[in-house]
């Protein structure tokens, strides 16, 4: 878990981790045999996202010492996923994230939210995989003959859904996406 766009860093921390502060919330997890790097892309205040240069140098401290796979997670989507709303609102600074990521070896997968829309792609030559939306979906701008707007992009109609990944032994990752019921 880590945060989004909406959320509080001080309160995020304070209920969730226990902990004070409002530094960028930068976690690892060892899953098994993977690593799981959760960078902090918010801004506080902003819908768009940046990895802090802190987060920037504890992500290359992480990838340097990892001995194991490693799944880097982020809220902000990296890459243009072809929705214009949302694109306006991603990771502002993705090159200087490629650059760590395509560097590391290890890096398996990125994963990233923010879009509410399950979408994949590649990125610094990594599988990207956006989760879908738990509350609501993106609507996209070819399933519509209505200019897209804030005020109705947001699809309440749309089942939730999850991800499941597994990366096996040989280092391939597989991901299955279902929609949850209600």
């Amino acid at each position: 878990m880590l945060p989004g766009n909406h959320d509080n860093r001080s309160a995020y921390r304070k209920v969730l981790l226990g902990t004070d502060g409002d530094a960028p919330i930068n976690q690892l997890h060892r899953v098994g045999d993977v690593l799981f790097a959760l960078c902090d892309s918010t801004i506080p205040g902003r819908d768009d996202g940046r990895l802090a240069p802190e987060t920037l140098d504890w992500l290359r401290g992480v990838l340097a010492e990892a001995e194991a796979p490693v799944v880097v997670g982020l809220h902000h989507h990296p890459i243009r996923l072809h929705n214009p709303l949302v694109d306006s609102i991603r990771l502002g600074n993705a090159d200087e994230f490629a650059a760590i990521v395509r560097q590391a070896p290890g890096v398996a997968a990125v994963l990233c939210g923010h879009a509410h829309d399950a979408a994949a792609g590649s990125f610094a030559g990594r599988p990207l995989l956006a989760a879908p939306g738990v509350v609501s979906t993106s609507r996209l701008p070819w399933t519509t003959t209505d200019e897209l707007t804030w005020a109705n992009t947001a699809d309440l109609t749309d089942p939730p859904g999850v991800m499941f990944h597994v990366l096996d032994d040989e280092g391939t990752l597989t991901t299955h996406i279902r929609t949850a019921p209600e």
